[in-house]
């Protein structure tokens, strides 16, 4: 081993062209041990899933590093299967009924609903990885936390050790800071039963982690942050100059349901109607309006209540479009759901273009944690229409006023969250201890 490369065997469900919030994060992680001298094997989902259900950025693909294998485990999906063709009478017939039997058989092998029904094939797929080259290493994230499947059979049938990507939470609701599921339940049971045996527990931010500390003390000296950061070759370039009318707002990433996007819009065309240096402004929504590829029609219509207010959705921007798309914001909007624990990788990306940032979401969320001490961050005590319109109008001033010192100190803020650097020291400790063990 003291020779050879040493073998990762990373699990995500979403990897590249999945479009998903965590593509980014599992890209980040697989190039870095690369970088760091590893041999690396992906285990993840058909490219056929992301197609048919999720949606795809096929410029993702050519940023998964050179010699890097990726093993494609066919997954199956039926409650999103819209193909009339395919169904069941009993579906067609009878389909509340066809619903309860289908959640019934998706946490038959592990409790995770759509989730559930691939354990076996990724097991599978993992021993037969381990079959032709042994791994030395696991690393699986999640959600879905099937994944972490993958990583418990190598290391019960095999000894290898594994890490716990966490990005979001198992147990811990992130929005409201409640449990997602039963306490001394069958997902707790097994996640405890996980987090005992990982050689390392990953999570997104300071807030997340400690909730889990707090839960799990006898664990609390592996568990780790590895923020999310922003990727800098594909970062929006520092803007030092201020910014002309008419100004543009943007946004960018995945409006889900949880996100205040009515909240948002009231504010906005609050503010706009006073014109002054929102005179003629605009607010761009770039991404997707729902997790799915089909947009959320309740979404659209939001949309398209607010248009005379120059409200636009623009569409999804494939990774290598998204620093071009930059170039035409004079603010960045950072909608997030409620909740202490949440954040967002988006955050991070933000801030690296030197921009006013207004934070339209509950002044708890872990988000404020990181833009604090950020120059030009604009948030919000609540999300009444007023406040929003107040916090807009001051990052309007801002874009029109901040001079060249005041966005080269938030460029420089930025560069602590650069996403490789978030990785290089558990990659590098990791690398360590696997080579230590080979040597032994």
């Amino acid at each position: 081993m003291a020779e050879a490369r040493p073998h990762v065997l990373y699990v995500a469900w979403g990897f590249p062209p999945s479009r998903g919030g965590g593509v980014y994060r599992a890209l980040a992680t697989v190039n870095a041990f690369s970088r760091a001298g590893w041999d690396v094997t992906v285990l993840t989902a058909d490219r056929e899933t992301f197609e048919k259900y999720t949606g795809v950025d096929p410029s993702l693909e050519a940023l998964v590093a050179p010699g890097i294998e990726v093993v494609r485990v066919p997954f199956s999906w039926p409650a999103m299967d819209t193909d009339l063709r395919s169904w069941s009478a009993l579906r067609v017939w009878a389909p509340r009924q066809w619903r309860n039997r289908r959640v019934r058989l998706d946490q038959r092998d592990f409790p995770e609903k759509g989730y559930g029904p691939w354990r076996r094939p990724l097991e599978r797929a993992a021993l037969e990885v381990h079959r032709r080259r042994p791994v030395d290493l696991t690393v699986a994230t999640a959600n879905p936390n099937v994944d972490f499947c993958a990583a418990a059979v190598l290391n019960a049938e095999h000894g290898v050790p594994f890490v716990m990507d966490y990005r979001d939470a198992w147990m811990l609701d992130v929005f409201d800071g409640g449990l997602l599921h039963e306490e001394g339940g069958r997902a707790d049971r097994i996640e405890r039963s996980l987090l005992a045996g990982a050689t390392e527990v990953w999570f997104v931010n300071e807030p997340i982690r400690r909730w889990h500390a707090e839960r799990h003390p006898e664990h609390a000296s592996r568990m780790h942050v590895v923020a999310n950061g922003y990727d800098p070759t594909f970062a929006p370039e520092a803007r030092l100059r201020p910014s002309r009318r008419p100004l543009t707002f943007g946004y960018i990433g995945t409006v889900s349901a949880k996100v205040p996007m009515a909240e948002f819009a009231r504010g906005w065309r609050l503010a706009r109607s006073r014109g002054g240096d929102l005179d003629g402004a605009r607010a761009q929504l770039w991404g997707y309006l729902g997790f799915y590829s089909t947009p959320s029609p309740a979404l659209l219509a939001l949309v398209e209540e607010y248009a005379d207010d120059g409200l636009t959705y623009e569409g999804p921007v494939p990774k290598a479009r998204v620093q071009a798309t930059y170039e035409d914001f004079d603010a960045c909007l950072l909608v997030l759901g409620a909740g202490l624990y949440v954040t967002s990788g988006k955050v991070f990306e933000y801030a690296a273009s030197a921009l006013p940032i207004v934070s339209v979401h509950d002044p708890r969320n872990a988000a404020t944690d990181v833009l604090r001490d950020y120059p030009l961050w604009f948030g919000v005590e609540d999300l009444e229409p007023e406040t929003i319109a107040d916090a807009l109008e001051r990052a309007a001033h801002a874009a029109l006023t901040a001079d060249e010192d005041v966005r080269a100190a938030c460029a420089e803020f930025a560069q602590r969250y650069a996403r490789d650097l978030q990785m290089v020291p558990r990659v590098e400790a990791l690398t360590r201890a696997v080579t230590k063990e080979a040597r032994a």
